[in-house]
């Protein structure tokens, strides 16, 4: 991925978005049509303390000498989020690193799980527990989130990856009544990984995968360059055997374990989601000794 022009076209789409009047700037009437829809390149500057030349070349990818106190100044100006913030920071921190040559080497494109976290996610109980990587790829879980999420498991996407469940295979509108705002959250999740790990090569194949065989559904959203944190939140699923029930997550990111996440999912006791869970949970749950097990992996 050319890393000058992530910076210059995340910079230009978000100089977009912000108008003189979110900036606080006050506009002479004399100053007739605007012909850009959000600031100019001189008032971003002026915002930021900077010199136009200066915010003009870093604009357009040049990263050279710029420092966490004119990012920060630069972020402020263009009213960037968390998010957004430490986007800009990692994409100029990789476009400052060296060559490719000499880079760190990308994360494995299949990271094990250390057997001894594996067993301790299998053995969580009454909760969806799992563990992916930061190309989400769903790596081991426990038996409710197998029968959780079992169309994603189970998809003929392979491997078993949460962005190409949701652009190509076709259950994935029925399992997500919101898909829209899953497929927005899944891409932006994406974007934020592809500033911090640029040489992960297995992340651009994806990327370049998802571009060709998604369709205009994943590109349109990959060019908005959105980037959102999402360590918690809410989500709903149409699940083909005990139908919709909607849950809240948790992210920890294992820092002994670099790239990979647990999530921990839940719903409210005694709710009517409660009893989904309940129902999937005993309709996956392993049969007394010499019965059927009807769990799904």
């Amino acid at each position: 991925m050319d890393r000058r022009s992530e910076i210059r076209d995340f910079l230009t789409i978000r100089r977009a978005r912000v108008t003189p009047e979110q900036a606080g700037l006050i506009l002479s009437p004399l100053s007739g049509a605007r012909r850009v829809p959000g600031l100019r390149r001189e008032e971003v500057a002026q915002l930021s303390g900077v010199s136009v030349p200066y915010y003009t070349r870093l604009e357009r990818g040049d990263a050279r000498g710029a420092t966490d106190a004119v990012l920060d100044a630069i972020a402020r100006a263009l009213r960037l989020d968390d998010a957004e913030r430490a986007h800009l920071f990692d994409l100029v921190r990789a476009t400052n690193a060296p060559t490719a040559g000499t880079a760190a080497p990308s994360r494995p494109a299949r990271q094990p799980v250390r057997p001894g976290l594996r067993d301790l996610v299998e053995t969580i109980s009454g909760v969806p527990a799992y563990i992916r990587n930061a190309r989400l790829d769903l790596l081991v879980g426990n038996a409710l989130a197998h029968a959780l999420f079992a169309p994603i498991f189970d998809s003929p996407a392979r491997p078993a990856n949460a962005a190409r469940f949701t652009f190509l295979d076709p259950a994935a509108p029925t399992f997500y009544p919101g898909w829209d705002a899953v497929a927005d959250q899944t891409v932006a999740t994406l974007r934020a990984e592809v500033g911090r790990s640029p040489y992960d090569k297995a992340l651009s194949d994806l990327i370049g995968e998802l571009s060709t065989r998604g369709g205009e559904a994943f590109r349109r959203r990959w060019a908005l360059h959105d980037v959102r944190r999402h360590r918690t939140g809410a989500k709903r699923v149409n699940h083909p055997l005990v139908g919709e029930l909607t849950f809240t997550y948790e992210t920890t990111q294992l820092t002994a374990d670099d790239g990979l996440y647990l999530i921990l999912c839940s719903v409210p006791p005694g709710s009517r989601d409660a009893e989904t869970l309940g129902l999937l949970a005993s309709w996956n749950s392993p049969r007394p000794a010499g019965g059927t097990s009807t769990r799904r992996t």
